[in-house]
């Protein structure tokens, strides 16, 4: 059974936000001749996730589909903003001080544990099946990628994989 692999990097602001990466799963599935199968869609970033949602036409003044600032709202309830060391046990000082020496990170870099705990409870993958070369999303299915790290810009990197024949 063939296996295609496929990444896009998404520059991303010093904020939580979603994107949308319905055109570019959609052009890799189509770009692979794949018919039927399963497509996935992965981040390897800790304080990131990936998911499906419907779209929601109306944004904020950011740019944030309604439905997903709604989702942050609520998920801000069950895991807050990192304001300031100590709000969590994560990270701790071995953890800040292996990330100055090994990575060059600041201290204040660290603050995004709720990042990481949100990431967890949303997952970072979602296997979309693929029938006669389209993904099966639903009616209003869109697949987003979000970075929950609000500490400062990144880039990263999104993977495709899509394994059928």
């Amino acid at each position: 059974m063939p296996v295609h692999h496929g990444s896009v990097r998404i520059e991303t602001p010093a904020r939580q936000e979603f994107f949308d990466l319905t055109p570019q799963f959609q052009e890799f599935v189509a770009g692979t001749g794949v018919l039927d199968g399963i497509a996935i869609v992965y981040s390897a970033h800790t304080s990131c996730c990936v998911f499906l949602q419907e779209e929601s036409e109306d944004v904020t003044f950011y740019g944030t589909q309604l439905l997903l600032q709604d989702t942050l709202n609520v998920l801000a309830k069950v895991a807050p903003p990192t304001r300031h060391e100590g709000q969590y046990l994560h990270p701790g000082p071995i953890h800040i001080r292996n990330a100055a020496d090994l990575r060059d990170e600041l201290p204040e870099w660290g603050l995004n544990t709720d990042g990481h705990i949100i990431s967890s409870i949303l997952g970072r993958s979602e296997t979309v099946p693929l029938i006669d070369g389209e993904l099966v999303l639903g009616e209003f299915g869109r697949t987003y990628f979000g970075d929950l790290d609000a500490v400062r810009p990144r880039a990263r990197t999104v993977h495709f994989q899509v394994l059928g024949d």
